[in-house]
C-alpha cells in the first residue's frame, strides 16, 4: 500500500477546463490577465533615503495587470538612471518626477504625483 493511495494526490492532475488528463489536454495555455493602462492610476513621489538620496517611486500598478520589469527597463532608458523593482513599486534613481510622468502618459496611464 502506498502513502497517498486512494486520495486526490494519488491521482495524475487534470485539466480544470476540459476535465482529460494534463498530458493528453489539448486546451490553449492561458495568456494573463492585463489591463489598458487607461484604466490605471500610477502614482509617483520622490523618497528621500539615508545619506540625502533621493528616489522616483512609482506605485499603484500591480504585476498581474503589467509587465513591470518590462516598463521598469524603459523608465530606466527614458530617464538614463539606475532603478529597481520592490514589492511592486518601481524606484528610480535621483529627482526623475517629470520624465517619468512623460513616459507614463505617454503609454496611457494616469498619474497622481
Amino acid at each position: 500500500m502506498r502513502l497517498f493511495e486512494g486520495t486526490p494526490f494519488d491521482r495524475p492532475p487534470e485539466c480544470e477546463r476540459c476535465g482529460m488528463l494534463e498530458s493528453v489536454c489539448q486546451c490553449p495555455p492561458l495568456e494573463p490577465v492585463r489591463q489598458a493602462p487607461e484604466k490605471q492610476t500610477a502614482s509617483i513621489l520622490i523618497e528621500k533615503r539615508k545619506n540625502g538620496k533621493r528616489v522616483t517611486v512609482v506605485r499603484g500598478l500591480l504585476s498581474e495587470w503589467n509587465d513591470l520589469t518590462g516598463l521598469l527597463a524603459k523608465l530606466k532608458t527614458q530617464c538614463g538612471a539606475g532603478g529597481t523593482l520592490k514589492d511592486n513599486e518601481i524606484e528610480i534613481q535621483g529627482e526623475q518626477l517629470d520624465r517619468v510622468r512623460q513616459v507614463l502618459q505617454g503609454i496611457g496611464y494616469r498619474v497622481k504625483g
